[in-house]
């Protein structure tokens, strides 16, 4: 288990620069076994939870540059939402492309989990990143941030800026996402813990974040006292932020979850005051070593959480900004 919290008193600070990286074609072997045995299969394909998004494309360079180094090429694809019906035909399609291995973030825990079985089945390395499915077994490797507790230091960044307490509330995706579902649990629990804090619950945007941005006017409409908003990924947060303009809101802290551009500017603005950044390219890195292990008979990790760093204005200086997303590998 890998874990790097960073939490400094004076603030939170994360930018994660986001990466956009081209991919190389795969090849026409069928054969899907070990690359390590004579055989010629080096293709590694990478499935996004969601294209377009700097988390998957920040991790994506971190899958092309290990894979690269390995001596293996990758293909990426992603569905426009974070869909499982979106997902769905591009798993299969990848499946009967028969890659050595496939790293993918399942949309939905239910959903994905006979598609990614097949794949399995076919004799396919399979890497879960980032997400989930209810049932693993049939993977190679799961890696992930330690979600539960990036939620909960979300609460304690909205505690240290709001000591006397109040109200909070989430904004996530929607429920049967592993990753946010951990996210929401552990910020919960922290905030039910402390007496100071009255916990609104949690709201779901779709991942859209025309959607959060409404959820948040409204739900600052009927609390105008709101003290603090826990963004629970990059959507979230860009909606939320938008929406605390739109009702005008003083004196409320916004902790996002992610650290894109739009997030990063945000800070700089006042608008957002603390980001919890995790780890994609880290999280691309050890997918593929876990596949290429599990391809040539290697030590295979069965689980791996990696950490995050929390920024605030005070440390986008420093290592606040070095753990930005890439727009560009």
């Amino acid at each position: 288990m890998r874990s790097n919290l960073r939490f400094t008193a004076a603030g939170l600070g994360a930018a994660l620069a986001l990466a956009a990286c081209s991919t190389g074609a795969p090849s026409s072997d069928s054969s899907g076994g070990s690359s390590g045995g004579g055989n010629d299969n080096k293709n590694i394909a990478f499935v996004q939870g969601v294209a377009g998004d700097e988390f998957y494309i920040t991790m994506q360079c971190g899958i092309e540059a290990k894979a690269k180094e390995l001596g293996y090429t990758v293909t990426t694809q992603g569905p426009q939402k974070f869909d499982p019906t979106l997902q769905k035909p591009i798993v299969d399609s990848v499946t009967a492309s028969k890659p050595a291995a496939l790293l993918v973030a399942p949309t939905d825990v239910q959903a994905m989990q006979a598609p990614l079985q097949q794949a399995a089945a076919a004799g396919i390395k399979v890497v879960l990143v980032d997400t989930t499915v209810n049932d693993p077994s049939f993977a190679v490797s799961e890696i992930s941030s330690d979600n539960v507790g990036g939620g909960k230091a979300a609460f304690d960044a909205i505690k240290q800026a709001k000591p006397s307490g109040g109200k909070v509330l989430v904004i996530s995706t929607d429920p049967g996402v592993s990753t946010v579902d951990a996210r929401v649990k552990g910020f919960e629990d922290a905030a039910k813990a402390d007496s100071a804090f009255n916990y609104l619950g949690v709201q779901y945007s779709h991942n859209d974040p025309a959607t959060a941005a409404n959820l948040v006017s409204s739900a600052l409409q009927k609390d105008p006292d709101i003290v603090g908003i826990f963004a629970t990924n990059l959507f979230s947060a860009e909606g939320s932020a938008t929406g605390v303009r739109q009702a005008g809101a003083k004196d409320l802290t916004i902790v996002g979850f992610d650290a894109g551009p739009n997030q990063i500017k945000a800070l700089e603005d006042g608008t957002v005051q603390a980001l919890v950044a995790q780890q994609p390219g880290t999280i691309g890195t050890d997918g593929v070593e876990q596949a290429v292990a599990a391809l040539t008979g290697g030590s295979v990790e069965k689980k791996i959480q990696t950490g995050f760093t929390i920024i605030t204005k005070d440390n986008l200086s420093g290592e606040g900004g070095q753990a930005a997303y890439k727009s560009t590998c």
